[in-house]
Order: C-alpha cells, then sequence, then structure tokens
C-alpha cells in the first residue's frame, strides 16, 4: 500500500474514532459491572411488602450477576432514610433500592417534594410485583365482610383505629378513599412499618388495616386475622374465600399495591440495561413466580418506561385525592 493510501486510511480512522467512543464507553461501563456486592435498600423494616419484593430477586439475581446481592432495610422516616440513601449513593449500579407504590406516589402527595423527588432522582429498573390489597380487622370485631364493618363502623363513629404504615403510605391513602366512599369515621394510627402495625393489629390495639397479603397472609389462614375484601376486580386466588370489593359493592377503589426495582439517577444507561435483563430472567423464573404466589402476590414485570409513566401517574392521581379528602401532614 503506497504512503498516500496509508495516510488516508489513518485520517478515515480518526474521523470514525469519535462515532466509536459512546459505544465504547459503554461496553465498558457493563463490562466493569458488578465489581463488588449490590446492595439493595429497602426504607423500611423487615417483614413487610417491600422488603419480601426485594429478598424475592435477591439470591437469584446474585447467581445471575455473579456477585453477592445484599438486603439491607434502613427504616425511618416515613422511608426517607432509605431512599435519600439511594438518592446520594454512587451511581454506579451496586446500591439499588426497591421502591413501595405508596411511598413513591403517595408521599409526595400529602408531604410534598422535600429531600428528595420519587420521579427525578431515581431511574426505575423493572417492576417486580404487583398485587391487590386485603382488607382485615381483628377478630374482636364481630363482622366477616366489608358490608358488616361498614355498618359496624357507621354505628361507632370515631371509635375504631385504623392503622397504616406511615402518612402518605397506601394503608393510609386507602382507607382515607373507602372513608370518603362510605362515609364512615376511623381515628388513623400511624406507625413506622408495617411489622409494628401488624404486632399492633394482632394484639387488637387497632381494628381495621389494609396491606398486600404476604406479611399478613399467614394470620389470615389461621384466624388470627380476618380478611373482609380484597381489593382486586375478583377474588384473590391465594384468598378464595376473602369477597372482592366488586362483590362488597365498592367498584372504585384503586388501590393495588407495586414494588419496583430502582438505582440511583444518573446510573450509566449500560448498566441499567444490564440489570434490566437479569431482573426480567431473574421474574421468568418458576421458582420466582410460585414463591411470589405462595405469598399472595403477583410477580409483574414492567420496563423502566412503563414503571416511569406509573409513577407519574399514580402521583397525579394521589394529589387528587389529597387535595378532595383534606388529608394533611401527620
Amino acid at each position: 500500500m503506497s504512503a498516500p493510501a496509508r495516510a488516508l486510511l489513518r485520517r478515515r480512522a480518526l474521523l470514525a474514532a469519535p462515532a466509536l467512543l459512546p459505544a465504547a464507553r459503554a461496553g465498558a461501563q457493563e463490562a466493569a459491572f458488578p465489581s463488588r456486592a449490590v446492595t439493595i435498600i429497602v426504607a423500611s423494616p423487615a417483614g413487610g411488602g417491600t422488603d419480601f419484593s426485594a429478598r424475592l430477586i435477591a439470591e437469584p439475581l446474585s447467581q445471575r450477576l455473579g456477585v453477592p446481592v445484599v438486603v439491607e432495610n434502613r427504616p425511618g422516616g416515613n422511608g426517607s432514610i432509605g431512599l435519600l440513601a439511594t438518592a446520594r449513593a454512587r451511581p454506579d449500579g451496586h446500591t439499588l433500592t426497591v421502591g413501595y407504590s405508596g411511598t413513591m406516589t403517595g408521599r409526595p402527595a400529602v408531604e410534598g417534594i422535600a429531600d428528595f423527588d420519587p420521579q427525578k432522582d431515581f431511574a426505575p429498573i423493572a417492576l417486580l410485583t404487583d398485587t391487590p390489597q386485603v382488607m382485615m380487622v381483628h377478630p374482636s370485631v364481630p363482622v366477616r365482610t366489608m358490608q358488616e364493618f361498614i355498618a359496624y363502623a357507621k354505628q361507632r363513629p370515631g371509635q375504631l383505629n385504623y392503622a397504616s404504615a406511615g402518612n402518605g403510605s397506601l394503608h393510609h391513602l386507602g382507607t382515607e378513599l373507602l372513608k370518603r366512599r362510605t362515609g364512615i369515621d376511623l381515628v388513623h394510627v400511624p406507625y413506622r412499618g408495617t411489622g409494628e402495625t401488624i404486632s399492633d393489629l394482632l394484639a387488637g390495639r387497632v381494628q381495621f388495616y389494609m396491606n398486600s397479603p404476604p406479611p399478613v397472609i399467614g394470620f389470615i389462614r389461621d384466624g388470627r386475622l380476618r380478611g373482609i375484601a380484597t381489593t382486586g376486580r375478583t377474588r384473590h386466588p391465594a384468598l378464595p374465600d376473602v369477597p372482592s370489593l366488586p362483590e362488597s359493592g365498592l367498584d372504585d377503589m384503586p388501590v393495588n399495591v407495586w414494588y419496583a426495582l430502582y438505582a440511583p439517577a444518573r446510573t450509566p444507561a449500560a448498566v441499567q440495561a444490564r440489570l434490566a435483563r437479569e431482573v426480567q430472567a431473574v421474574l421468568a423464573e418458576p421458582v420466582v413466580q410460585a414463591r411470589a404466589a405462595e405469598a399472595g402476590t403477583f410477580v409483574s414485570h414492567a420496563d423502566a418506561a412503563t414503571v416511569a409513566a406509573r409513577l407519574a401517574r399514580e402521583t397525579a392521581a394521589w394529589f387528587e385525592v389529597v387535595r378532595a379528602v383534606g388529608i394533611k401532614p401527620d
């Protein structure tokens, strides 16, 4: 090859190099991830639905990534401590969080955007689980259906307590919506997490609660709690004896609970893509789906764009509920 031809090839290679840099960087970022253990921060105590969803994927995700995936509970501040820790973490994919829909969409509607913004400070990776809630009472309350509970509560305005896992949680907003739809008067007793809530419900210190099935289904099955309705369109397959809300005459209670995996904003796109692929594969595993179903929840994969759209849509909807009902921060 002549010297002029070699010079021309070199010039062409130099001109092409900048266009190849983004792809090269993306490939290098993905190849370098993960370089150490991955931590999934859960912004609530152990034993709740968020914790269950994180632990559902942790072990199989570890097997696929080839590094430990550790679930770390950081409760407090109505979810703000754990979520803020994730938002401020180095955006390299090694620190993630499982976000509960009540905290990610309901809390901002009640308390506003303060220390973090769920729609700006996190990069959605994938939807993990999605399930109707079950509405339950302590067995000392002599009712077995939602209509019986409504009648019982109307005869005792302000005398029955309902529990929530914090201001702006779906337990809180959903029960306030139920009060508005039915005209009953229940007293809100907020707790710091699901574990404390269930303990007081089992002891009879609160009478009514709604939550996703995983943390409570065992207590309903053994009779220590009584399910009176589920919030889905049809009966929950894990609780076939509990009527759905439409069966109970309440057809407009959109309070399903969902959990999604998030990384800090500015996590490289290549790392997000790797995590998304691996999580999708984990959720497709029959053993993972069976474990979720046994606990009373549903694996429900959706991609990052779908999670982001749902986050925006439901946050706007809860703002409307908060304004209509007049909910104020505790």
